[in-house]
């Protein structure tokens, strides 16, 4: 820690301990690379450039599901075309922005042919396995009274505005099923039983009884309670300035805090790898993709559990007297800034699907960047550098896939057989990373 400064507390300048590993990134990401490092027994410590669960992090105000549903990467079959789907169009539920950005073209390319039934077929089998694993660690870690606050699963409800949206995913359910994902049609009065306040003007729904979630901030600031307690040194506002690189191995790491001198790297800095990367001269096939989230008072009509708007690319999830509403993809930079006809768009998206639903008083609207890569599919294991390895582009479900990338990041450290098959996360799959 650094001289005379408490772990985690703002202080001076200053030459930090050397730990086993250094964690860049205090998401959840981050957070469960470290809870899996130091239960093996390695000395961590976190750099998070913000307050841990802050409003930069994406971990902060997202709807926070886990569960084995919603695997299917981004890239699906017949969205190779941008143009033809809309998404060029400011008010689709993906907007891309083109721009004269050669990282960005060689994403949209990786994009395009990952769009094809194979990539996606071999993409959902990686990802509903991550899910899986992880939320068989969450339920473990959730056994803890403080965490178990804030997770629930009460299951969730996919709905369907048009009958081309529901008899599609509906034709998918039995080989979903037979992947190991819970999911059945719901008859006709069964929507009404499970959500008897709320009124859907829909084709219809599917229905996930592993459905969960997480309150977030309140898990990832409760998470960073019990890794402090376990001895994990979290150093909060503090940011990554450089790298020094010898011989293909990260010798020391400068912050504005001090210097790190630790044996491993593990980059899990969300839609900030790419540039904490490219410190070290580590190239990275990543961008970010803006979300949206808007909470409200919960209506007097507000669903008791988790709600898709399937068509939308939208959520609803019920955080005790709030609703959240989150959903948009937008692939327009490192930019933060809030679009209102964005969000306008997204509430009238909801109004199409429960046109009964009470308008009520907004608490916040928020945006977030996730770190995408263009077949889904995260990026975890060693880089060109002997000492560096990532966990990154978890996209849009990165609640329901850290626990088990980070349990694969101690696996490989540890040179144990992993329990995450690596094969299909391969940092280097997309070309070399060494830039």
């Amino acid at each position: 820690m650094p001289e005379g400064t408490a772990a985690g507390e703002a202080g001076g300048v200053g030459e930090y301990s050397d730990p086993d590993v250094v964690v860049v990134g205090g998401g959840v990401a981050g957070l469960f690379c470290a809870y899996h490092l130091r239960r093996g027994g390695a000395s961590v410590t976190v750099l998070e450039r913000g307050a841990l669960g802050g409003p930069q992090s994406c971990s902060y105000g997202n709807t926070g599901f886990v569960g084995t549903h919603g695997a299917a990467p981004l890239a699906e079959p017949g969205m190779r075309s941008l143009r033809a789907l809309g998404m060029l169009s400011v008010d689709a539920p993906f907007y891309v922005k083109l721009r004269a950005d050669r990282e960005l073209l060689r994403w949209l390319g990786h994009f395009g042919r990952a769009c094809s039934a194979t990539a996606a077929a071999a993409g959902f089998c990686a990802l509903v396995g991550m899910k899986k694993r992880s939320l068989e660690i969450l339920l473990e870690l959730c056994e803890s009274p403080s965490i178990a606050a804030t997770f629930e699963s009460p299951g969730i409800v996919l709905t369907f505005k048009t009958a081309q949206g529901f008899a599609d995913a509906s034709r998918v359910v039995p080989r979903t099923v037979a992947n190991g994902v819970p999911l059945r049609v719901l008859g006709a009065g069964e929507l009404d039983e499970l959500e008897p306040k709320t009124r859907f003007d829909i084709h219809g729904a599917l229905y996930s009884p592993e459905g969960a979630y997480l309150h977030v901030p309140e898990f990832v600031v409760e998470f960073g309670r019990v890794l402090r307690e376990m001895g994990v040194e979290i150093c909060e506002h503090t940011d990554v300035t450089g790298f020094e690189v010898s011989a293909r191995k990260v010798e020391r790491l400068h912050t504005n805090r001090g210097d790190f001198r630790p044996r491993d790297v593990v980059v899990a800095a969300g839609a900030w790898s790419t540039e904490c990367a490219r410190l070290a001269g580590v190239g990275l096939t990543l961008q970010p993709i803006k979300g949206y989230s808007v909470t409200m008072d919960m209506p007097p009509s507000g669903p008791s559990r988790p709600v898709l708007l399937s068509e939308g690319r939208m959520a609803m999830v019920p955080l005790g007297d709030r609703l959240r509403i989150g959903g948009r993809l937008e692939l327009t930079g490192m930019s933060r800034a809030i679009s209102e006809r964005r969000v306008r768009g997204m509430l009238r998206t909801v109004s199409e699907y429960l046109p009964e639903l009470e308008e009520t008083q907004t608490r916040e609207t928020w945006s977030g960047l996730r770190p995408c890569t263009p077949d889904g599919v995260p990026l975890i294991g060693r880089t060109g550098l002997r000492n560096m390895l990532i966990a990154v582009g978890y996209g849009h479900i990165g609640m329901g896939l850290a626990p088990a990338g980070g349990e694969l990041i101690s696996h490989i450290l540890a040179g144990q057989q992993p329990t995450t098959d690596p094969a299909p996360l391969r940092p280097d799959r997309f070309g070399s990373s060494i830039l």
